[in-house]
């Protein structure tokens, strides 16, 4: 890489940008179900609904955003997704100050929020690609994954001591003020984005919102690495309330053991994220990209032996680390892979419906999961969750793509 890996300034501000958000949202990590709880006083059911419900529709929502969004200039589009955020987000404390919060805000708000986090992703993709040369994005991915997991291990605690000392409210303003920050770090970008290529129609037409599956489901490549992210993520998220009950009930961890098991092994992802360059500079993006996402499905069938005591902790802790080091290593080359494979005129369009897809396969299949374990118990569930797991590598893309062909820029673009 150039200049040390030096990305530029420009680069600075969005890697700055997207660390402040990222601790923002993690600060203020399980503030909507203290205050349904704490004010609203709701019951399991409505609190279940603020994740489960609020994602599915926010993908919903997000799915016309695609189209819309890849035919405008990004930087502004990721400066109003992030003003949207820190506006909706600013209603919760300014209803509680007024004694006039209801569930049904809430749950729009998680709405508007989760819809919004879409179309962000999927904008900075596209963004990304323009800001950088082809090879630099590894590096760029590498460095959002490790501020992904460094804002994971240190987030959560400092949430859980300001909600101690001031409330979860104050949380969701912190994260709201972070939307703002980042706002302000993505249009002190500056520079020129070429313009998009104008649409043939002046209005969507309603096969556009299949554009991005089109896409994804043409590609030799991109197909089955689609499939593959979708279903690992839906399968490891699916065990995650099981895990809870598991360990918080049966075996008899405190929370705080609970904390610290899923806590501590993000370090894993900080390295992983770190090693994701050298390891593709020696092996090579393909062969990385599918040792990386065949290791880390081997680690959570390890689960279903969970016993109680320090000997489970530390057995939940180990598999946890050997899982986010995988993931740490996979994510970064995988989504510099999926870019390098993407048209920069379908970015967007083809981020959004994969972060759609991903949405409500994890959302499917953790209620589907949360039966299974009342079926069979917490623990054969979170076993079988594992065995399948261990069929996603065959999902992988079984040789190297050739080289995207991009068309030339216009030079009158800018």
């Amino acid at each position: 890489m150039r200049n040390g890996h030096r990305l530029g300034r420009r680069f600075g501000w969005l890697w700055g940008a997207y660390g402040t958000s990222a601790l923002g949202t993690w600060l203020a990590f399980g503030a909507f179900p203290l205050i349904a709880i704490r004010v609203l006083h709701a019951g399991p059911a409505e609190v279940a609904a603020l994740s489960s419900v609020a994602a599915a529709v926010g993908a919903a929502v997000a799915v016309p955003l695609g189209p819309w969004v890849e035919f405008r200039r990004k930087r502004p589009v990721l400066i109003g997704m992030d003003l949207v955020r820190f506006a909706a987000l600013l209603t919760i404390p300014a209803a509680v100050a007024l004694g006039v919060l209801t569930f049904v805000q809430l749950l729009l708000v998680s709405v508007v929020v989760a819809a919004a986090d879409i179309s962000f992703r999927a904008a900075s993709g596209a963004y990304l690609k323009t800001l950088l040369p082809p090879e630099d994005l590894l590096v760029a991915n590498a460095r959002f994954e490790s501020t992904t997991w460094t804002t994971t291990i240190i987030g959560p605690p400092l949430g859980g001591a300001a909600i101690g000392l001031l409330g979860p409210v104050a949380t969701v303003v912190a994260d709201a003020v972070s939307y703002l920050l980042s706002a302000l770090g993505i249009r002190a970008t500056g520079g020129k984005e070429p313009r998009p290529e104008r649409r043939e129609t002046a209005h969507m037409r309603a096969g556009d919102l299949l554009d991005g599956w089109r896409y994804i489901l043409a590609d030799a490549t991109l197909r089955p690495l689609f499939f593959n992210t979708a279903l690992f993520n839906g399968l490891v998220m699916a065990t995650q309330p099981l895990m809870a009950v598991l360990m918080l009930g049966p075996l008899g961890f405190a929370p705080w053991q609970y904390g610290l098991a899923f806590a501590a092994p993000a370090i894993g992802g900080l390295l992983g994220s770190r090693l994701a360059r050298p390891l593709v500079t020696r092996f090579g993006q393909h062969r990385v990209l599918v040792a990386a996402g065949a290791l880390r499905a081997i680690w959570p069938v390890g689960l279903a032996f969970l016993g109680p005591g320090t000997g489970g902790l530390l057995l939940v802790m180990g598999i946890e680390l050997g899982l986010i080091f995988c993931c740490g290593v996979f994510n970064p080359v995988c989504t510099t892979y999926r870019l390098e494979r993407t048209a920069t005129e379908r970015v967007t369009r083809t981020l959004t419906a994969w972060s759609v897809t991903t949405k409500a396969t994890t959302a499917l299949l953790t209620a589907a999961w949360g039966v299974l374990g009342g079926l069979l118990g917490p623990r054969t569930a979170i076993g079988l969750a594992g065995v399948l797991l261990l069929a996603t590598p065959l999902l992988l893309p079984r040789r190297a793509a050739a080289p995207l062909a991009e068309p030339e820029p216009a030079g009158s673009h800018t």
